[in-house]
């Protein structure tokens, strides 16, 4: 499942907000309609973002119409910045958006023209980076998993999270595919429901064995001995290796320590900010209360209830066994060792 694809000037997205019930493919034209999907979540998961992101730069550079290049960058620093404040947690968007408007830049003295040329083919690089870096983390991440394994997973990190194939779910798939007569539990994730909307169609697609359970169910499961690990994705992840990933992520990771269950982040070395320091600088996004208090535009909670809606949590390091990166598997201690990571 490709979740994305730019052609000819138009970006085409699967309406994540539809699955599993309709598939319907959205067509983009403007830099702002690409902005509202993301905020939206018509496209969503850290790595998707970042390139949906990279391709709004592409349609933004291309729809500035001037002769003077100090016109150019100055209108596309604006479609940049328009694009960098549609979500705040996961840093694939803004890394992805900075690494091309400074390609684009670096490029300056090419003539206009040239330029959007060379936005559109690192565009056309990262959605390849992507999907080569997805494989890699399923294949490193393939080492941790056993024979036989059950697996839990949370929220969806899958092809519709990224270019293709996954990040968690990579792993995933890639243990199926060796053959390890691997099983999941898929929670749903309330309160967007990606795990039964998303993950568990996704899994089904691809023949593998999934239980859907509701998030509060998962201690149960893991208390009576069902899990053998935990896998989940992440949106931004700090120096010491704190992790930001779907709300309710930091409950699962106290309960697999409790049980004795490792509990593994896989996500692209793209993912780690290396700005900051532990994941108390990380920006919480919170969404609308409607997310709460409504499933598919239908009132659930009384009128005029208070409502909290935060996107995210941070898990602490101490809580996280390893980080599956397509770089290589990172263990304990997370600062010294991301250090390494990005020198090698």
């Amino acid at each position: 499942m490709r979740p994305l694809e730019y052609c000819n000037g138009v970006l085409k997205l699967v309406d994540q907000t539809k699955l599993p019930l309709e598939k319907k493919i959205v067509e983009l034209s403007t830099y702002e309609e690409i902005a509202d999907a993301i905020k939206k979540m018509t496209v969503r998961g850290a790595p998707a973002i970042g390139v949906t992101a990279v391709y709004g730069v592409v349609v933004a550079a291309n729809s500035i119409n001037t002769s003077s290049k100090d016109e150019f960058f100055e209108e596309l620093k604006k479609a940049c910045d328009l694009i960098k404040s549609t979500r705040p947690t996961a840093v694939n968007l803004f890394w992805a958006v900075d690494r091309v408007y400074n390609k684009a830049v670096s490029n300056k003295d090419k003539s206009i023209e040239q330029i959007r040329e060379i936005i559109e083919a690192e565009a056309r690089l990262m959605e390849k980076e992507d999907i080569e870096s997805n494989r890699a983390i399923g294949k490193y991440g393939n080492e941790l998993i056993k024979q036989n394994y059950t697996i839990l997973t949370h929220c969806n990190a899958g092809a519709l999270a990224t270019c293709d194939y996954g990040t968690a779910l990579g792993v995933i798939r890639a243990a199926h595919e060796a053959g390890k007569n691997i099983s999941v539990f898929a929670d749903e994730t309330r309160p967007y429901l990606q795990g039964s909307r998303l993950t568990v169609w996704e899994l089904m697609e691809d023949n593998i064995p999934v239980t859907l359970i509701c998030d509060n169910m998962a201690g149960h499961f893991m208390k009576e001995g069902v899990i053998d690990c935990v896998i989940v994705g992440a949106d931004r992840i700090a120096l010491n290796g704190d992790t930001a990933n779907k709300i309710g992520t930091y409950s699962l990771s106290v309960l697999a320590k409790e049980n004795n269950i490792p509990f593994y982040v896989a996500a692209p070395i793209s993912t780690i900010d290396f700005s900051i320091e532990s994941g108390e600088q990380i920006p919480i996004e919170e969404r609308n209360s409607e997310e709460v208090t409504h499933i598919k535009g239908i009132r659930i909670a009384p009128e005029g209830i208070k409502v909290r809606n935060p996107a995210f949590d941070v898990t602490p390091n101490k809580y996280i066994t390893a980080i599956i990166t397509d770089k290589g598997i990172i263990y304990p201690p997370y600062k010294e060792n991301i250090i390494k990571l990005k020198e090698a």
